[in-house]
């Protein structure tokens, strides 16, 4: 695989993987509700992404850190409206 193509694979899976959260992140904010969401499965899944995070700017590599801030900042949403509104 040529490096565009491999550059390309990688950007458009972190477009698809970190879109998934755009509707969620959206109807948290509609309906202003996270209930759904259990406190350490947030905390999990903000220590991960925040270690991608890291490692994508390790690595020098767009698709991991633009793709893990974009999703860090999404399920910040997410983590905002359920302290909010408990």
């Amino acid at each position: 695989m040529t490096p565009s193509a491999t550059l390309a694979l990688g950007m458009v899976a972190a477009a698809v993987t970190t879109g998934a959260w755009v509707p969620q992140a959206w109807r948290t904010l509609r309906t202003r509700s996270a209930r759904d969401f259990s406190w350490p499965s947030l905390a999990m899944l903000c220590v991960g992404i925040a270690l991608w995070l890291g490692y994508g700017i390790v690595r020098h590599d767009a698709a991991i850190t633009g793709a893990n801030a974009v999703t860090l900042v999404l399920i910040g949403v997410i983590v905002a409206v359920k302290v909010r509104h408990r």
